[in-house]
């Protein structure tokens, strides 16, 4: 049975923030290997860089050690949890983090008596970190070896998970060969990060940060065309599987209403269609027809949301979202959720990217669109688009391309779900 932190994910990520994201392992738990100094620095030494916890009842004490245990001088940080304060004290260098079980001298500012189950503070140290007494009892003692969040191992593993869904989306074929590619539609309010999608997924396969389409802050949105992207892959100048189709932002008043959503997925409009007040179109729109080839139908709809405005969706605009998956289950269109701006969220940081879905901030946002918006909390992506970057990272294309992978399958299951009536169009010129 794997031994278990009783740190909560708040703490834990304070802790790993300051210290340059690290990624804590835990060793040894007092509680479970026994409150004995031998069997901590047995377990401990020759660990690198550590980090001592203790749990009182009413507060956690942290101590960073930057060098094994017994290892030469060093510099140790002090930290005291609240339940509203974080306080910092550093201490130190010391030839070791504090004594066990004696402290001769009295000249260590913090020591920590395991037997006891109690940790003793100097004066100065009692003083730096606003405490009432100058000793602190405790209930469990954890240490935890501390390792670089980003190090070459893991980013080899993340360059390996990049190249193979790489290799996945290029070599994707739509089910039964009924279209060439899948055609995607992105929907969602102004500024949530439709065409910095685009701009992302086409930057990954061209190999270096591009802005093709449009991105800017007007509060009316960029789009005001029906564009429809191809992109190209980098590796061999070939045309990629899918189609990113973008569109005007959603708004409670303006922007999209229902008879543009329908044609769109329909396939009656073109590409740069330049969307108007008027409510009578033709038949025929551009090149098209009456009735459109299935290759000019949207196969997979993905709304777009802002992950740190999500939550604060006007009554309006949830009603018109609503109002759209309804005529999208009419339709049988599959259709998913890319959350945008996850790098922004409180105390995320790149190296979370690695294992975004199990963030606290994260799960809290996704539940909030399951709960708001009624979306399967499986159909829910979160992505972190180039923005401002000058590089590519591929922590963030991990994200983009998995995200992706996921909409190209769920337009496989669009595809499979047509009746067979409407599958013979497609041998239609």
């Amino acid at each position: 049975m794997a031994v278990a932190t009783r740190l909560t994910w708040m703490q834990e990520k304070k802790l790993q923030n300051y210290f340059g994201e690290k990624q804590f392992s835990l060793l040894y738990k007092a509680s479970v290997h026994g409150f004995s100094t031998n069997s901590l620095l047995q377990i401990c030494s020759r660990q690198g860089p550590t980090l001592t916890v203790i749990y009182s009842k009413d507060r956690i004490v942290a101590a960073y050690m930057h060098k094994n245990y017994g290892e030469g001088n060093y510099l140790i940080t002090v930290f005291v949890f609240q339940e509203t304060t974080t306080t910092e004290c550093k201490v130190g260098p010391f030839k070791l983090l504090m004594s066990f079980d004696e402290d001769p001298g009295g000249n260590l500012e913090v020591s920590m008596h395991l037997k006891e189950k109690t940790m003793y503070f100097s004066v100065n140290a009692k003083k730096k970190l606003g405490l009432l007494q100058n000793y602190i009892s405790f209930q469990d003692c954890e240490v935890f070896r501390c390792e670089d969040l980003l190090d070459e191992r893991r980013m080899n593993g993340i360059t390996v998970l990049k190249e193979s869904l790489l290799c996945a989306i290029r070599s994707y074929i739509p089910y039964g060969g009924l279209v060439h590619k899948i055609r995607i539609l992105l929907l969602g309010p102004v500024g949530a990060g439709k065409s910095s999608f685009f701009n992302s997924v086409r930057s990954i396969f061209r190999g270096h940060v591009t802005n093709q389409a449009l991105v800017g802050s007007n509060p009316t949105g960029t789009s005001e065309k029906y564009r429809t992207y191809f992109i190209k892959d980098g590796k061999d100048n070939n045309t990629l599987p899918f189609i990113l189709c973008d569109s005007m932002g959603l708004s409670e008043k303006e922007g999209l209403d229902m008879d543009d959503i329908h044609c769109i997925l329909e396939g009656h409009f073109p590409d740069r269609y330049q969307f108007n007040s008027l409510k009578l179109r033709p038949k025929g729109i551009g090149n098209h027809t009456g009735c459109p080839l299935l290759k000019d139908r949207i196969h997979c709809v993905a709304f777009v949301f802002n992950a740190n405005s999500v939550g604060e969706l006007s009554h309006e605009m949830v009603e018109k979202i609503k109002k759209i998956q309804r005529e999208l289950i009419k339709s049988d269109v599959v259709h998913v959720v890319l959350l945008t701006h996850v790098d922004t969220l409180d105390l995320i940081t790149k190296g979370d990217l690695i294992d975004i879905y199990k963030c606290v901030p994260v799960k809290l946002k996704l539940e909030a669109v399951h709960r708001k918006l009624g979306f399967a909390l499986s159909d829910i992506f979160v992505v972190s688009n180039y923005t401002s970057e000058w590089e590519l990272e591929p922590v963030i294309d991990v994200l983009i391309l998995s995200a992706l992978k996921e909409m190209l399958w769920a337009a496989d299951d669009f595809l499979e779900n047509l009746p067979l009536e409407k599958t013979e169009i497609r041998r239609k010129k």
